[in-house]
């Protein structure tokens, strides 16, 4: 809609409510905020205020009868008249409005003004944002349930940078305690084991294939020198080649990290024995059974909670809660944590922390700045049962048999497909491996269980959402191939095509295609604090479909030279919108060609 139209038709509801107040038929002001919302049926308008049910309780009027008084105003107001074609009354009480088509005109003036940058926000312009996620120690592969968390990490961060925030993603780690001593000396039986040693594997030891596999690697680069080397070696080997494995995985799937943040440096700074004596210097922590516990049930938690064992080790909880405060001195006006349900109980011992050591004053406002997300778990299905696709004797499945085994089923369905575009090379199979675990980990709420459908994500078929949404890109990129050998510009600038052609576009298919395009600023904006990722492929399957409605109905390229530049702008921008969509925010390719 135009710059300000959709502020005019609220000042002008404003100026109605005043004008009734004036005239005594109305006595509550002052009014509460007027708000304007897309209905959910097209048959009501473009914009819909249910300002009268607000104030039907403190007016003791109907809201029926209210939104009456209203709307004679507003037909009466001049100002209002350029701002909505029609205004009436629905339901109850709701004032539906529908805009002139200059409104959307303009909109898709403005979508095609701003380029690769329509959509982005400024909510965030001079503001900094930490992600932490995946945030798994070193003691193995990246599996299935880490990639969830990844790939929501990663378009939850895609999202803020779009909306102007600088961010920072942060991987949190510890490559200390008895975990990584297991994996050390799991190492070192694997090893022995590869130079012909009988050894002895207990149940706590790491038994995944992947170490057998390095191991072997180390004796064909060093033979028996390092047979009596201590823990301390195999340790040290051990997490370089684990994390040189979890980069190269999150590198698959085009994640990088800024920041990888060892849970040690919290020991070696002495800010966990900080946190220890700062709680028991205001009476928040006690000893009791040899232990130290904290009193979180002072702070919001179920129960108080041990920090510091017996034996003298300290609990998980105490150095999340150091690293919380680390993050927090850090300055960042946001600190979002994406973690899985299983961390549900430890977030609200942390918070408990966070609110004991926080001061009144900024308690409130210190908490606001950290943002917790937990995601459900994963399955794996093919044929509508759950599958294990693991060949290494391990009890999960790692993200790499994950992307390896989608690349290798896309390629024998596009081996069979008499109509593909290029070469099929290991490099291409990759992208599109990458693009389906993409979409797939992000297409659902967090908050519920994700079944990821193997036989859909690597369908080359339009019943896979992967493939419909680059299809639609793809096809629009068709149109301008044909459009050039016809004889179109290809540099033609969009931006420029006159007021008048952009005024041909009067159908109702090219209307709605123009009204999603202008959801699409809200949209980032909304999801930019919500964090609620699984809008965005909503979104674009929404534009897709409304896209095959228009292509149902009307020909791009006609012979009506001015027409057809309508359309192309049209095109041009929804193109615009899809990729930015698929590459920006989602991370997933935007194809050309299919």
């Amino acid at each position: 809609m135009e710059p300000d139209c959709e502020s005019r038709i609220v000042q002008s509801i404003h100026a109605a409510l005043d004008e009734l107040k004036a005239e005594g038929r109305l006595v509550s002001a002052p009014w509460p905020p007027v708000y304007l919302e897309e209905p959910k049926d097209e048959s009501h308008g473009d914009l819909s205020c249910a300002i009268a049910l607000r104030l039907a309780k403190p007016e003791k009027k109907k809201p029926r009868d209210l939104a009456e008084l209203i709307v004679e105003k507003l037909k009466a107001g001049e100002a209002a008249a350029s701002a909505f074609s029609t205004v009436d009354i629905a339901g109850p009480g709701f004032i539906n409005f529908t805009l002139p088509l200059s409104a959307w005109h303009a909109k898709l003036h403005e979508a095609l003004a701003r380029g690769e940058d329509y959509g982005r926000a400024e909510a965030g312009v001079g503001k900094r944002a930490n992600v932490e996620f995946v945030s798994a120690n070193p003691t193995g592969p990246l599996t299935v349930g880490h990639g969830r968390q990844a790939i929501l990490g990663d378009v939850i961060a895609r999202v803020l940078e779009f909306a102007g925030f600088t961010v920072e993603r942060e991987y949190y780690y510890n490559d200390a305690g008895r975990q990584m001593r297991l994996l050390g000396e799991s190492l070192r039986l694997r090893y022995l084991e590869a130079l012909g040693d009988r050894v002895q594997f207990t149940a706590d030891h790491y038994r995944g294939e992947y170490l057998a596999e390095y191991a072997q690697e180390l004796v064909e680069e060093h033979g028996e020198a390092l047979r009596d080397n201590d823990l301390g070696t195999f340790k040290s080997l051990a997490e370089k080649h684990v994390f040189a494995t979890i980069e190269a995985t999150l590198a698959r799937l085009d994640i990088r990290f800024d920041r990888f943040f060892n849970e040690f440096e919290l020991y070696t700074s002495h800010a966990v024995e900080q946190v220890v004596d700062r709680l028991r210097a205001q009476g928040d922590a006690y000893d009791k059974d040899d232990a130290v516990w904290f009193r979180a049930k002072k702070w919001g938690a179920n129960d108080d909670r041990v920090l510091q064992k017996s034996s003298g080790e300290y609990t998980y909880r105490l150095p999340d809660i150091a690293y919380h405060i680390d993050k927090l001195e850090r300055g960042y006006d946001r600190i979002i944590d994406v973690l899985g349900q299983d961390h549900h109980s430890t977030t609200q011992d942390v918070a408990a922390g966070l609110k004991a050591l926080l001061t009144p004053q900024g308690q409130e406002s210190e908490l606001n700045r950290i943002k917790v997300l937990l995601h459900q778990f994963v399955t794996l299905t093919r044929g509508g049962a759950q599958v294990k696709m693991s060949t290494r004797k391990a009890e999960y499945v790692t993200l790499d048999e994950l992307l390896d085994e989608i690349a290798a089923q896309i390629g024998e369905e596009l081996r069979k497909k008499e109509t593909v575009v290029g070469e099929i090379t290991p490099a291409r199979l990759d992208t599109m491996a990458r693009d389906a675990v993409r979409y797939f980990y992000s297409m659902r709420r967090m908050e519920s269980h994700l079944e990821f459908d193997l036989d859909l994500a690597v369908s080359q078929s339009m019943q896979n959402p992967v493939y419909y949404l680059q299809y639609a890109h793809a096809r629009i990129s068709s149109i301008f191939k044909k459009w050039a050998e016809r004889g179109g510009d290809l540099s033609t600038d969009f931006r420029a095509v006159p007021e008048k052609v952009i005024a041909r576009l009067v159908e109702p298919e090219a209307i709605r295609l123009i009204k999603l395009l202008g959801r699409f600023p809200a949209l980032v904006e909304s999801i930019a604090n919500s964090y609620e990722t699984h809008r965005i492929s909503e979104y674009l399957h929404t534009i897709a479909r409304e896209l095959q409605s228009y292509y149902e109905k009307h020909r791009v390229l006609g012979d009506d030279e001015e027409l057809t530049l309508a359309r192309l702008a049209l095109m041009h921008a929804v193109r615009t919108v899809l990729a930015g969509g698929l590459t920006q925010l989602l991370g997933i390719s935007a194809p050309e060609t299919m």
